[in-house]
């Protein structure tokens, strides 16, 4: 592979089902460039996962935007078909792990959980670019084709589960509803006791 012509991430190489896999950092400003997502037009059974609902994009944007100083996300979980290399940072036990993954310019990259994100990601970059530079973890896997996309699609999907509405009101210090709910339960003492 030419180093001259490729990605280069600070990584961290792990193992899961015997199988490689590499977690990087990701500047934003790249994310739109390197996950591209079309998809629409293809049939379910030859897509690697469901097709994009618009209308939770703007509500993640925003959700980025109106919390600059504190946003957080999780991890882009994504399959790369392409040449990789793994360039170990050294040779000495407990650094072999860490170093710089390599991946060619003319690879495929397919976000198999973070496609929502990844479209919110967008849009904020064209509110405000300087978020550019911040970075975003992504878990690499090597693309082993479709099928095994659709089951890492599957996988990684089916023990989700929503939290309940009252953990999410209970949690959530933004939200000026679940903060005045808040302050009436506290206040009143048979509220406080059954609530």
């Amino acid at each position: 592979m030419d180093i001259g012509f490729s990605y280069n991430f600070p990584a961290i190489k792990g193992i899961q089902a015997d199988k490689e896999f590499f977690i990087a950092m990701c500047p934003l400003r790249v994310i739109p460039k390197i996950f591209l997502f079309d998809e629409e037009e293809i049939p379910p059974e030859f897509r690697a996962q469901r097709i994009i609902n618009k209308n939770r994009v703007p509500e993640i944007t925003n959700y980025i935007l109106d919390n600059r100083k504190d946003y957080v996300f999780s991890s882009l979980t994504a399959s790369i078909d392409g040449d990789i290399t793994f360039t170990p940072s050294s040779n000495q036990p407990g650094l072999k792990e860490t170093g710089v993954l390599t991946i060619s310019l003319d690879s495929r990259f397919l976000i198999n959980d973070g496609q929502h994100r990844r479209a919110a990601i967008e849009e904020a970059l064209r509110v405000n670019p300087e978020l550019g530079n911040e970075t975003i973890s992504v878990v690499f896997f090597i693309d082993k084709g479709l099928k095994r996309a659709q089951q890492m699609f599957a996988d990684l999907n089916r023990h989700s589960v929503n939290t309940t509405s009252s953990i999410g009101i209970l949690y959530d210090h933004r939200d000026q509803l679940a903060i005045t709910t808040k302050d009436i339960i506290d206040s009143n003492m048979f509220l406080k006791r059954y609530t």
